[in-house]
């Protein structure tokens, strides 16, 4: 039976329309959840539908040992409704400009405004070989055309198409999910480090342009999120990570969604526009606490 909504929660983003892309599974899926709880209407984009999964992971399967790639955005829309919000699921393929454009009219039509565009979608991990840590030589440019032209190009395909919406409505939020260690280099990645390096980089240019129409910014940084790849890969799950002491740094990806919760509640979230912001000083700053009680401190490198 359907658990029945408390009525009593606090819903602060209860008006709150949002975007969040990549939300099929892993930090997507749990920012769309946090903003759920808060009572928001979170458009949830991918292309993993319960039917249909996404067909590019094979080679990430075959190294973690999974027979399917976890998660659609059906599962995690309807997730998004149980938490007191109200989850639309939108098959999106964020390299697709069609389908990018097609979203936001929908959007546009339907709600009539846009508060906050989470820019999630990353194509990383499509290419990964099990190999991170290597000099440049020897990854592969699939890695660049991955995390360039499926990573960075979505993030800032979908700000465009998001700007005439909240130049309209001259307020409105846009976060950019990146990592960020305070401009070390990510040793042994270089293709990893220019993409996560050009996401902040994006963040903080779009802000520059937002400014005059009050509309913030922000790139935030996770630290080592146990999402359902990581799981896998340490042949373990949520429920039984602790036993695995490698996992120890880790948090969920729902500390990553309580922080964009609390941006997007934030009146004066202006005052941060441009910045790059780890979810660990968020958490110190707006009082929350990853879903395990704990106040995980940022992953440095």
């Amino acid at each position: 039976m359907k658990k029945m909504q408390d009525h009593d929660t606090p819903r602060p983003l209860k008006d709150c329309v949002a975007i969040v892309t990549g939300a099929s599974r892993g930090a997507g899926r749990g920012i769309a959840l946090e903003l759920g709880a808060a009572g928001a209407t979170v458009y949830v984009t991918g292309r993993s539908t319960r039917t249909k999964p996404a067909g590019s992971y094979g080679q990430l399967l075959a190294l973690s040992d999974m027979a399917a790639v976890p998660g659609s955005i059906d599962d995690t829309a309807d997730e998004v409704t149980r938490h007191g919000g109200h989850g639309i699921a939108v098959q999106c393929d964020h390299t697709r400009e069609e389908e990018v454009t097609a979203l936001f009219d929908r959007v546009a039509q339907e709600a009539g405004r846009l508060d906050l565009l989470v820019n999630n979608a990353w194509g990383g991990h499509e290419s990964f070989t099990g190999v991170f840590d290597a000099p440049f030589w020897e990854h592969p440019l699939a890695n660049w055309d991955a995390m360039f032209d499926r990573g960075v190009r979505n993030h800032l395909l979908a700000s465009r198409c998001a700007a005439p919406l909240l130049l309209r409505q001259k307020k409105g939020l846009v976060v950019t999910t990146t990592f960020w260690d305070r401009d070390r280099y990510l040793r042994g990645n270089l293709y990893y480090d220019l993409a996560k390096a050009a996401m902040t980089r994006l963040a903080f240019g779009m802000a520059q342009d937002f400014r005059p129409h009050g509309v913030a910014s922000v790139a935030v940084s996770p630290g080592w999120m146990r999402t359902e790849f990581v799981l896998a890969g340490h042949k373990t799950d949520e429920a039984h990570w602790q036993e695995r002491p490698a996992l120890a740094r880790t948090e969920s990806p729902r500390y990553l969604g309580r922080a964009v919760a609390a941006l997007a509640g934030d009146a004066q979230v202006m005052e941060k526009t441009g910045e790059v912001l780890r979810v660990a000083d968020l958490a110190l700053a707006y009082g929350f606490t990853d879903v395990d009680g704990r106040r995980v401190p940022a992953f440095e490198m």
